[in-house]
């Protein structure tokens, strides 16, 4: 019998295709970056666990690993360069960051600095990323750009960064922002640079095809830009049009929506230019995709293009249609985000427990005055064969019921009604593996892998940590962090440490569908089982929202570096919030409510009820809490007096064990 391997593990994660190269497993079982795309021998993250933990660093943990980021920027730059050159494109490219995707501040400056030689820019969407923006170390020559909507501070503040030598281009959203525009610039006595965002008729493709087309949010319609037009020649401010922007949505999932997007908007820009504007700049707006669940396909979590086709269609296609115009070929520019971010951070989160469908921890033996309808559900458990897999489902299912309503008019005792839950579900057990053999599998005999499914209990939560998965069902990749020399034996999906019964995952990628279960280990005791959470770096970080006051993670930074022990070093490590910090959040203070605390631990003391000494430590313990960490600590929990078994006593009948049943 051929044993487990690593292969076995990549093949069955589908880690080749959505890892994209930046991700594999080492010969130990463990999980591997590879921050240069398969270059180099690749980063244990076994071994960056260990070292942050060394440091004091608890789970939920979140990774970057800044170099793919910078791998990332120098990948997109080099595409647009090099097909630029091979088909004798005439215009440049210029990128800009939306910082919206990811506004950390480590994460936009390793964005600039590795997109320095390109004099790559940024994109702001709002007052506050705008104040970011222009404080930012961009090169003079880099662009920023202002989309969202806009008061007078803002366009103030991007008439201001212009003062400062920046290339601040304000896109207009609507009509009267323009005529803002206008006013603040004469206030400010500066001449603006101006973009003019047109709705499209094409759409996009995926979750966020709503977003675009002639019923998008943002926008001018044909004949709104006609007037902008017409206003900006009596101002006398047509050359400040400089730039003309559509997006059609994030995560493109069709490379033949960005074509025919492309060819649209390539289309109004000749139009313009033969009016007499000197537009410079064509922005195709976002859309890379990245595919996460690595089918190359046009599902919602992923794409069926590679970023080398993308940047080709694009130069080819806004080409093309220049050449068919005779018009000059305008410099490009993008608002790429996630495809940038997207791989650059991993969300570990520490494994505690899982509940098993069916499992009891007391005996349930048979006993001469047990209801007749547990007699006959153990005559179905010890009676299956391979020919009457689904008869006895069936019949199963009926006494299970009958149990119920049986218990729910007083005719059954709570004994009785346990003996039938357990029993059911290890018939559901014994069918459901054994139907894996069988040409034709029921769909209701299929649909016990997601009913049995064991629920790992996950210290993280989803509500800040994955926000995309609760909001709009996104997938991400989600593997164990290591044992991948081992063969995963449970199928499982997992639930998080919120108190809503939202706070779970039960959809997972897969090469061909959606999977209701995930692969994964046996826990082993107290050994400590990881689970990684990959290609989180794009929007994850800033929608996470306060459910049950779960504040933000902690994090470490790692940087390549061959001469350090196993070729990296972690530059720094950003504590995440304690719970002062995140009641603070929410009007409470801590220093009043240890004050209050005091109070009445003080008023208890008085009335005896409680010693000096014990008041004292409940004092201490309570101050101690509020700085601590919001996340379960799994390393301080009480040890129990007595031994808790899961494992079912022996009946004596096949099956009441909880050990599966061999079919004749």
């Amino acid at each position: 019998m051929r044993t487990w391997g690593v292969s076995d593990s990549i093949k069955l994660y589908n880690m080749e295709n959505w890892g994209d190269q930046y991700f594999s497993i080492n010969p130990s079982g463990n999980m591997t970056v590879h921050p240069k795309r398969g270059e180099g021998p690749g980063i244990d993250l076994v071994s960056v666990i260990e070292e942050a933990k060394k440091e004091g660093v608890a789970f939920p943990l979140l990774v970057r690993f800044q170099d793919i980021i910078r791998h990332r920027v120098v990948a997109l730059n080099e595409a647009f360069r090099k097909c630029i050159t091979e088909f004798g494109y005439k215009g440049q490219y210029q990128g800009v960051y939306p910082i919206k995707v990811n506004q950390m501040r480590e994460v936009v400056e390793e964005i600039l600095d590795a997109g320095r030689p390109y004099d790559f820019g940024l994109e702001a969407g709002s007052k506050a990323e705008l104040a970011a923006v222009i404080a930012a170390n961009t090169t003079p020559n880099s662009l920023v750009i202002c989309n969202g909507y806009k008061d007078y501070a803002f366009i103030k503040t991007a008439l201001s960064g212009i003062k400062l030598g920046k290339r601040v281009h304000i896109v207009i959203e609507k009509l009267s922002e323009l005529y803002q525009v206008i006013a603040v610039a004469r206030e400010v006595g500066v001449t603006p640079l101006i973009g003019i965002r047109c709705k499209l008729y094409s759409k996009g493709s995926g979750k966020w095809e709503s977003s675009g087309g002639e019923h998008a949010k943002f926008g001018l319609t044909t004949p709104e830009l006609l007037h902008a037009v017409n206003i900006l020649r009596q101002e006398g401010l047509a050359d400040s049009f400089k730039l003309l922007h559509f997006h059609i949505g994030s995560q493109i999932t069709n490379i033949k929506t960005i074509k025919d997007a492309v060819k649209e908007g390539t289309r109004i820009y000749a139009k313009l230019r033969k009016m007499g504007l000197n537009l410079e700049f064509l922005d195709v707006g976002g859309g890379l995709g990245v595919d996460y669940d690595g089918s190359r396909t046009s599902f919602e979590s992923s794409i069926n293009y590679s970023l080398n086709e993308y940047v080709s269609d694009v130069v080819y296609s806004i080409q093309e249609v220049c050449q068919a115009e005779e018009v000059p070929e305008p410099n490009i520019v993008s608002e790429s985000g996630r495809a940038l971010v997207a791989h650059h951070s991993v969300l570990i989160v520490n494994v505690f427990g899982n509940i098993e469908v069916g499992a009891t921890p007391i005996g349930l033996n048979e006993t001469a005055d047990e209801d007749d309808v547990v007699k006959e559900m153990r005559y179905l458990q010890q009676n299956l064969s391979s020919k009457n897999l689904l008869e006895h489902f069936h019949d199963a299912v009926q006494r299970k019921d009958e149990a119920l309503s049986m218990f729910k008019l007083g005719f059954l005792s709570l004994e009785d009604k346990a003996k039938v839950e357990h029993i059911f579900w290890q018939i559901c057990k014994v069918i459901h593996k054994n139907a894996a053999g069988l040409k034709y599998v029921p769909d209701e005999v299929e649909a016990l892998n997601k009913h049995l499914a064991d629920q790992y209990l996950c210290n993280f939560s989803l509500f800040q940590s994955i926000p995309d998965h609760w909001a709009i069902q996104h997938l991400f990749p989600i593997i164990p962090i290591h044992r991948h020399e081992e063969e995963p034996s449970k199928n499982a999906t997992l639930v998080d440490i919120t108190c809503d019964s939202d706070g779970k995952v039960c959809k997972f990628i897969d090469l061909r569908d959606i999977k209701d279960t995930l692969p994964l280990h046996p826990i082993k005791g107290h050994e400590p089982y990881y689970l990684g959470f990959f290609l989180m770096g794009a929007y994850q970080d800033i929608m996470g929202d306060l459910h049950n006051l779960f504040g933000r993670v902690n994090e470490v930074h790692v940087f390549l570096d061959e001469t350090e022990p196993g070729g990296y070093y972690i530059e720094e490590v950003i504590r995440g919030n304690n719970i002062a910090s995140v009641l603070s959040w929410i009007q409470y203070s801590a220093t009043d409510m240890a004050k209050r605390v005091k109070e009445q631990i003080d008023a208890k003391v008085r009335e005896g009820a409680l010693k000096p000494k014990e008041g004292v430590e409940m004092q201490n313990f309570y101050e101690e809490l509020l700085q601590g960490y919001t996340y379960v600590d799994v390393e301080k929990q009480a040890k129990p007096q007595y031994q808790i078994s899961t494992e079912v006593r022996p009946q004596g009948a096949p099956g009441t064990n909880g050990q599966p049943v061999t079919l004749n």
